[in-house]
């Protein structure tokens, strides 16, 4: 597959009051998103995510670097780039509250010059796909968080972009309609439409993405494949297991192992978590909870999160990192 987008060496700085130093928001960052897939970028508050998204849907310029976009450099194809990109914000930035969904969505297909007879059939397409065609004629201060987010998806798409920023699209949601929004996702995907996704949701970036980008002060940590960068980073599984009724010294003794590094636990299910410190402890761990008549339990591999934390949270060198992924 082709590249969708490309950033090479890509910087951003904001300049600040006179006799101090600048921000630095982007600090060389280079990153591909190839055609047709979602690719997740995680990053807490204040890594560069926003503003990536921003020059990359040309409301920014970069300081030095390139960002290109189907091929197409953003500061030289401005034009022919917003014709091609939909941008998704959280909130209700880019919505006018007193006007109906169906109006915003009409106000919006003149914007980008989409015919007018044209703009009514995809509007009503579009309403219909994210669920709001039978709230299309109300008031958009009348509808609901997740109903405005859809709002925001289908106004994203009115120009019928091949690319698709989302911004924290999922903010705020209730656990339903992040739900059901991850799934209009997934809906582009299958159009083959290719998304860039700022989350810092680990379940949603797994859920949803093909790949995933960690982004830290500014600098690109790491990329690749969800559970490729689990299993690079702590090659050591993790038992979850359920104890045996009746033997309330087995998690006492087990935490005095030598192999043990930590466990963890209950879980609302009644589990525990037991993290061994290398694969010989494991093997060890394993042998001792079977002797101890412990038959409910599983080995796993390590989430994005648990990855996401000990990147981001310190736990990991961030160059050591990313050479165990590119390995």
């Amino acid at each position: 597959m082709s590249a969708a987008v490309e950033t090479y060496h890509l910087r951003r700085e904001y300049p600040t009051k006179a006799g101090t130093a600048g921000r630095t928001a982007l600090a060389g960052v280079d990153l591909t998103v190839r055609e047709g897939e979602v690719h997740g970028l995680l990053g807490p508050n204040g890594a560069g995510k926003t503003t990536l998204v921003r020059i990359l849907a040309t409301v920014l310029t970069p300081t030095s670097g390139r960002a290109l976009v189907l091929g197409r450099d953003v500061t030289e194809h401005t034009r022919r780039v917003r014709a091609e990109v939909g941008v998704v914000f959280g909130g209700e930035r880019g919505l006018y509250t007193r006007l109906s969904a169906r109006q915003n969505l009409e106000f919006w297909a003149a914007m980008y010059h989409v015919r007018r007879r044209d703009a009514r059939v995809r509007c009503a397409t579009l309403l219909e796909r994210v669920g709001l065609d039978d709230r299309a004629d109300e008031p958009v201060e009348r509808l609901s968080r997740g109903m405005k987010q859809r709002l925001h998806l289908a106004r994203g798409m009115v120009h019928d972009p091949r690319v698709l920023f989302l911004d924290e699209p999922t903010s705020g949601m209730d656990p339903v309609a992040a739900r059901a929004f991850r799934r209009l996702i997934t809906g582009l995907r299958a159009e083959g439409r290719t998304v860039l996704l700022t989350t810092h949701d680990m379940a949603e970036a797994e859920a949803v993405c093909d790949q995933v980008s960690v982004i830290d002060h500014g600098s690109l940590v790491l990329s690749g494949r969800p559970a490729l960068i689990g299993r690079r980073l702590r090659t050591v599984d993790t038992v979850e297991f359920r104890p045996p009724p009746g033997a309330p010294d087995l998690l006492t003794e087990l935490r005095g192992r030598p192999g043990v590094h930590e466990v963890t636990g209950p879980t609302p299910a009644g589990e525990w978590c037991v993290v061994p410190r290398d694969e010989a402890a494991l093997a060890d761990v394993l042998t001792w909870l079977v002797q101890h008549q412990v038959t409910s339990l599983r080995t796993c591999r390590p989430s994005l999160e648990e990855v996401y934390l000990r990147t981001i949270a310190g736990g990991t060198d961030s160059e050591k990192a990313a050479d165990e992924v590119a390995r």
